[in-house]
């Protein structure tokens, strides 16, 4: 398919105040959104998949590789495959994030 509607997303909690839509698919890319209330604490981690992020709104402190930035709207990351990284929500935030290739645990589950 090659087209997807923001009303047709689900959104998932992953953590408290932290909410998750994937937006679209494919086999080599997906796009999805996180909504981060303020103080939401994503924690250190990684995965094999390639990560751009881009800050739509609201103020995030992005820690990749253990060198962190505080970035706002307009500004965007990346963290390679199996690198270390988190992220602090300085202000109620919107970030969607790309990987590549896609993340299987990502994809809406079929009902």
């Amino acid at each position: 398919m090659s087209f997807f509607e923001y009303d047709s997303s689900i959104p998932v909690q992953m953590l408290p105040g932290l909410i998750r839509r994937t937006l679209v698919s494919s086999d080599k890319l997906m796009i999805c959104r996180f909504d981060l209330d303020k103080g939401v604490q994503i924690p250190d981690h990684s995965h094999p998949h390639d990560q751009a992020g881009y800050v739509v709104s609201g103020k995030i402190r992005i820690t990749v590789g253990g060198e962190s930035l505080d970035l706002g709207a307009g500004d965007s990351y990346s963290a390679p495959p199996n690198v270390p990284h988190s992220a602090l929500a300085l202000e109620a935030s919107v970030v969607v994030d790309t990987f590549n290739p896609p993340r299987d645990d990502y994809r809406p589950k079929a009902d």
